[in-house]
């Protein structure tokens, strides 16, 4: 993935005014729900930590996103993820 299709989006902490600004590295929509795979380096570097999210709710022009942390989800999404990124490799 070249760096020029990076979009790099700020998330607000829950319960404080702090913004996380963090790159999409792909997303992809599984069973209705919607999923992010970011990471903090604007560019891909070998070993960079991603983070995925999923969404979890629509409020007005917000949308709340929170990390997957159950096990099995984040694997299926993880080799989601690895499918369309071909050249990628998660380790969950």
């Amino acid at each position: 993935m070249s760096e020029d299709k990076l979009k790099k989006i700020s998330f607000t902490v829950e319960g404080t005014n702090e913004t996380v600004d963090l790159y999409v590295l792909e997303q992809t929509r599984l069973n209705g729900i919607n999923y992010l795979l970011v990471t903090e380096q604007e560019f891909e570097q070998e070993d960079a930590e991603v983070i995925i999210f999923k969404e979890v709710m629509t409020e007005g022009t917000d949308v709340i996103y929170d990390p997957v942390t159950d096990e099995t989800e984040l694997e299926v999404i993880a080799k989601v993820f690895e499918e369309i990124l071909e050249d990628f490799d998660l380790e969950v």
